[in-house]
């Protein structure tokens, strides 16, 4: 059965996309097979590989409105699967409002395919209709979140959606991933900020931090994961440290034959 996991934060500019496509990129490299799932209207996960949007005839659009399956919309790409986005999703919401059980036609679709060990879905930054898809349909949910101050600020509604969706949608739900991003050792703000989401959080806080990198912040012009572009930059090592993190926590080695993973912000 694969693995679904939501990469969800309704603050934009955490590194929610770029988290999602380069931690698959990276599950990719130690073996994993990885389907990436686009659900935000503005598409960038889909543009970021390449693709464009705009241009595409058959998207995840075309499964919410029931005229195409999954394994018709998946592309692939440098040995990543993709369902793309589409621009129309930006008025789903409206068209999706008088259906019965819209809150699960992703969960719906989803299974329909059991190929991949691991799927991750980029929500959009909002809790609106395809955020509670994600949510309805994953197993688990990884919040990307920024190490400043105001990257806190928005985690209680956040939560309080989450616990409404496992309450009433998805009892299965779980957070179960933090993911501290854009961090810079030498600013003690940065610092302060992982100190309080460890307090806050505990080991759901991925011991591997996503350093500030321009490698990252540039890879998506060129259409290509940071392992393609920068492939001994930063980014590129910690994306594949949290990949093999990741994988490590789904399936433990015995305690003997783990290795010590390193902390980036110590």
């Amino acid at each position: 059965m694969s693995k679904i996991i939501a990469l969800c934060n309704q603050k934009g500019g955490v590194g929610k996309t770029t988290c999602t496509l380069n931690i698959a990129a990276g599950m990719e490299k130690i073996g994993k097979k990885v389907l990436l799932v686009d659900l935000d209207p503005q598409a960038h996960l889909t543009y970021c590989l390449g693709i464009q949007a705009h241009e595409l005839t058959q998207t995840i659009y075309d499964v919410f409105k029931g005229n195409r399956r999954i394994a018709d919309v998946v592309l692939q790409l440098d040995g990543l699967a993709v369902i793309p986005s589409s621009l129309d999703l930006a008025g789903l919401e409206m068209e999706l409002a008088g259906v019965p059980g819209r809150e699960f036609l992703l969960r719906e679709a989803l299974g329909q395919t059991d190929n991949y060990d691991f799927i991750l879905v980029d929500c959009p930054p909002s809790l609106g209709i395809l955020t509670l898809n994600a949510l309805t349909a994953a197993q688990e949910i990884y919040i990307p979140l920024q190490t400043e101050f105001l990257a806190l600020k928005g985690m209680s509604k956040l939560i309080e959606t989450i616990d409404t969706v496992k309450k009433r949608l998805n009892k299965d739900l779980e957070i179960t991933g933090i993911i501290g991003t854009r961090y810079d050792a030498r600013k003690k703000l940065n610092k302060g900020i992982i100190e309080i989401i460890s307090e806050r959080f505990g080991n759901k806080l991925f011991q591997t931090i996503i350093r500030e990198n321009i490698s990252l912040a540039e890879a998506p012009g060129y259409g290509q994961t940071i392992f393609a572009y920068a492939p001994k930059s930063y980014g590129a090592e910690d994306y594949l440290a949290l990949a093999e993190e990741i994988v490590a926590r789904e399936q433990p080695p015995p305690p003997a034959s783990g290795r010590k993973r390193r902390k980036a912000y110590k």
